[in-house]
């Protein structure tokens, strides 16, 4: 019922990670999370991303810093933006999210991925932070980081950043209903949730 596309690089896609699994445990739905890399589809769709870091409009930069602690407050989360390294270099992380997946450990992992560089300050990119993500996440480092640098693990990360690119994805988190409704961003779960309803409502 609910697909999303996301990276751990986004603090917005912390929030809606957190809110849409209280959303489909309200509404007694399954979630299929599709790791991506969100840099590839900046790169392929929506390179202004880079502008607007290049050159931010002070007023609204200063406005985007405020509605993120609303909204972690809201969530309940620590969330600030990263002193020492902004924006990650995500593609271990969600490697290691798609080797995890099939020991039920996706969100386990993501959830601790998302705490330590957005809670913790940490940089995901390196491997002795991962491997204290993993500790986190109750997964052994050592089978994730070989399952990392296997080709089919590579090619699941590309293959679903191309597939949200051409379903007309530009950014994370990307949400869909039912396959063919997408929303994106953490403040569409009013949208989504009445999406959800009506699909089951018919069904």
């Amino acid at each position: 019922m609910i697909e999303v596309f996301f990276d751990c690089s986004s603090p917005w896609t912390y929030l809606a990670f957190t809110n849409l699994r209280e959303l489909a445990a309200e509404l007694e739905v399954e979630i299929r999370w599709r790791p991506i890399l969100v840099g590839g589809v900046f790169n392929a769709v929506n390179p202004s991303v880079y502008a607007q870091r290049a050159a931010p409009v002070p007023a609204k930069a200063r406005y985007m810093l405020k509605d993120l602690a609303d909204w972690a407050r809201h969530t309940g989360l620590r969330i600030k933006f990263p002193p020492t390294v902004f924006p990650v270099n995500s593609v271990k992380a969600m490697r290691a999210c798609i080797a995890v997946e099939p020991q039920g450990k996706l969100v386990d992992f993501a959830n601790a991925a998302f705490e330590a560089y957005w809670g913790d300050d940490l940089d995901i990119s390196q491997d002795e932070v991962l491997t204290d993500v993993c500790a986190r996440a109750g997964v052994d480092p050592d089978a994730v980081f070989e399952a990392i640098a296997r080709p089919d693990i590579k090619d699941q990360l590309r293959a679903n950043t191309e597939e949200v690119i051409a379903r007309g994805g530009f950014g994370s988190p990307t949400i869909f209903v039912g396959g063919d409704d997408m929303y994106f961003g953490n403040d569409r779960m009013p949208l989504i949730r009445d999406a959800v309803l009506r699909r089951l409502t018919v069904s």
